[in-house]
């Protein structure tokens, strides 16, 4: 059963961090690299730091040596924290004063699927910013005192972190599972009795497939917020997850590591089927007239590319309604400002002079009995430039696959290859790696 960390608890290890990074001569503007594997404690160390000034800047502990010194080259951090014991370490300094709020976001890196990785960097807070930052988390998600975050996504990734912190800055608590399955899952859900959580599609589908499998009717009945976001959610694990959970109970939100475009309530996306909601409070979105998306934030979430002056300029532009950033999806918003999402500009395939969406082609063959998974991605072709290929998982016929493609889509959109696979290759949030496929 994981440990459940509370803010009580929690505060006195930020203190403690602090006094160890002081100690160790890091000041305000420092970085500290944390290629270690998440824990509880590990929400500690990242809010000790960033409350005393000191930069975290958290790293998959899977990557290789190659991966992760060419980042800390690019960081100059003052330290690096590689194992569980040095981690543990920095929670027995002598007690520091701490800001009320974090004083920076973490420095992460994008995941590097269609490229190498880029730190996206916030600056250093005013301390007007900082408790803006950590208001604005707190009025969308509803952070309180009497909340237990069940982390069960990897907490160095951007996503459960600021869960996770929003929940302890609240007063509320923490339990951080190591990894996820179904089985441990539920246990934890029936002894802890969580209220919140951020998961990933692909962890619902393992989920109910265990249920499943199992004839269990688990009781979920604890979470009053089960957000969903990192991959695109098929219509039927999105309804599974809203008969389990409850309508009121699950959002999907929009965003990457660079920042957050949207929030979508499950009744919202009822009434408008594909819509990831409206921008989130502060925020604008649109589409220019290539359909790229942009987004105005706030002046805390601004951002820039560590170290990266020309992929900066290129992310952000001039709007009617301020300054805003691109991470070069392609998509849409109706006139209510509902955004609908056709896909990620580096995923768009070209083939024969045709543009066809991943995304589009994936919501089609995902209708097919038996499928569990499934990519649609371009390969290199002599005669279009491109081909539409689909990779997938499941006890499927690909003739099945093929008829409901011929039945739904126009002849560039359909798949001209199909190659079934053990799994797909993701990332740690959800994301497919479409470049090893």
């Amino acid at each position: 059963m994981p440990d459940v960390l509370t803010a009580a608890r929690s505060e006195q290890q930020q203190r403690r961090v602090a006094g160890a990074l002081r100690a160790r001569g890091l000041a305000a503007g420092d970085r500290v690299v944390l290629a270690v594997p998440g824990s509880a404690s590990y929400v500690s160390v990242v809010l000790g730091a960033a409350r005393s000034g000191v930069v975290p800047v958290p790293l998959d502990p899977r990557l290789t040596l190659h991966e992760r010194d060419a980042i800390v080259a690019d960081v100059s951090p003052r330290l690096v924290v590689t194992d569980e014991a040095d981690l543990l370490a920095l929670l027995d300094g002598p007690e520091a004063e701490l800001d009320a709020s974090p004083r920076c976001r973490p420095m992460h890196f994008t995941s590097g699927t269609t490229g190498r990785p880029k730190g996206v960097w916030s600056g250093m807070l005013s301390p007007d910013d900082a408790a803006a930052l950590v208001a604005e988390e707190r009025d969308l998600w509803g952070f309180a005192p009497d909340d237990l975050d069940l982390v069960v996504s990897p907490v160095y990734h951007s996503a459960p972190l600021r869960f996770a912190t929003g929940t302890i800055l609240a007063g509320g608590s923490v339990a951080v599972l190591p990894r996820f399955d179904p089985a441990p899952f539920l246990t934890a859900v029936a002894e802890l009795r969580p209220t919140s959580m951020f998961c990933v599609p692909a962890h619902l589908q393992r989920l109910f497939a265990h249920v499943d499998d199992h004839g269990l009717r688990p009781d979920v009945s604890s979470f009053r917020l089960v957000a969903h976001a990192g991959a695109p959610c098929p219509e039927a694990v999105r309804r599974r997850a809203h008969d389990l959970f409850g309508v009121d109970v699950v959002w999907e939100f929009y965003g990457s590591t660079e920042g957050q475009f949207t929030a979508c309530p499950a009744p919202e996306w009822i009434a408008r089927p594909g819509t990831l909601g409206r921008a989130r409070p502060g925020r604008v979105v649109t589409a220019d007239a290539d359909g790229q998306l942009w987004c105005t934030v706030p002046a805390w979430a601004e951002f820039t590319y560590w170290d990266a002056p020309d992929k900066t300029a290129r992310a952000w532009h001039d709007t009617p309604d301020g300054r805003a950033f691109s991470v070069g999806d392609l998509g849409r918003v109706d006139d209510d400002g509902h955004v609908f999402l056709d896909s990620r500009r580096e995923d768009l395939i070209i083939t024969g002079g045709v543009n066809v969406y991943p995304a589009e082609v994936e919501a089609v063959l995902q209708t097919v009995e038996g499928l569990v998974d499934v990519a649609v991605h371009g390969r290199d072709d002599e005669r279009w430039g491109q081909r539409v290929c689909a990779a997938y998982v499941g006890d499927v016929d690909e003739a099945a696959l093929r008829a409901v493609a011929e039945e739904r889509l126009a002849p560039p959109k359909r798949p001209k290859t199909y190659v079934r696979h053990d799994a797909l290759p993701r990332t740690a949030t959800g994301k497919v790696r479409r470049t090893e496929l």
